[in-house]
């Protein structure tokens, strides 16, 4: 049986998300009257430490002169920004891919929509034992998340490289470690672990090599393209969105965020920062 995109780890216990402004958990505080001024002016974005809630603050001037106060609130895990979003805690947030959201969307019957592709993340694969990927071993072990749909990311990584290939007819986008063909080297995968926990793995040297989402890399101190031994080509399908609640995708709020993070002011920084490795996009 395949995991399911929301099981527990095997190997970790996920601490419930941080949340920067101290309410990312809460209900909305009924007694504010919903036509006020100051409920009005407010939208509240739940993101991924790094970089999205970085980014998230260099568009809280341009929001601010639109009349729109920004309030982010950030998370450390994959499932808490969604649930808050559809119990309304959230206006939108902003951390996750399409095949991510996709996934979501469809095991949870979440009534989202897709406001806005921003950027696009690397993957990388990384290593404390190698520095190059000609040395990896046969039966090496590679560590990756239980978030299934990240297993066609990574698996695609490593057919680039040489180092398995997929049974024919298959979608890589959906793929899953039980669709590998072959596999010249015997490689091993360990596929239970929740994304925010692979850093330490990789810290604490416990495979051979570790797939890690780039915003937990970000966190880490680990830039995709200086240190990862694999790396995700540019032509990725697994760029990071603005969801909103489906009867929100239209609204002046949201649209006036997303044209923020589409601004050439907002897309300069991005790609300065992170030296080319966050990538943005402009749809």
């Amino acid at each position: 049986m395949k995991k399911k995109l929301f099981g527990l780890a095997a190997l970790a216990v996920v601490a419930v998300g941080l949340v920067a402004c101290g309410g990312g958990n809460n209900k909305t505080d009924d007694s504010k009257t919903a036509g006020s001024d100051k409920e009005s002016s407010v939208l509240k974005v739940g993101a991924s430490a790094s970089p999205h809630a970085e980014i998230l603050e260099q568009v809280k001037p341009i929001l601010k002169k639109e009349g729109i106060d920004l309030e982010i609130v950030q998370f450390d895990d994959y499932i808490l920004p969604n649930k808050n979003l559809a119990e309304g805690d959230l206006d939108a947030n902003y951390f996750q891919h399409i095949p991510y959201f996709n996934l979501a969307v469809k095991e949870n019957n979440y009534d989202f929509a897709n406001a806005g592709g921003i950027h696009i993340e690397p993957m990388g694969l990384y290593s404390k034992r190698i520095k190059d990927i000609k040395d990896l071993k046969d039966g090496a072990t590679i560590i990756t998340s239980n978030s299934e749909s990240d297993w066609g990311r990574i698996i695609t990584i490593l057919q680039d490289a040489d180092l398995v290939t997929v049974k024919d007819g298959v979608d890589l986008e959906i793929a899953t470690f039980e669709d590998i063909d072959k596999n010249p080297k015997n490689l091993k995968f360990i596929h239970n672990i929740n994304p925010e926990v692979l850093t330490t793995t990789y810290n604490n040297d416990e495979a051979d090599l570790v797939a890690i989402n780039a915003n937990f890399a970000y966190t880490a101190g680990l830039n995709p393209l200086k240190d990862s031994v694999l790396l995700e080509k540019d032509n990725s399908p697994y760029v990071n969105i603005v969801a909103v609640r489906s009867e929100d995708k239209d609204s002046d709020k949201i649209k006036k965020l997303v044209d923020a993070l589409h601004s050439k002011e907002v897309q300069d920084w991005i790609l300065e920062k992170w030296d080319g490795s966050v990538k943005p996009v402009d749809k």
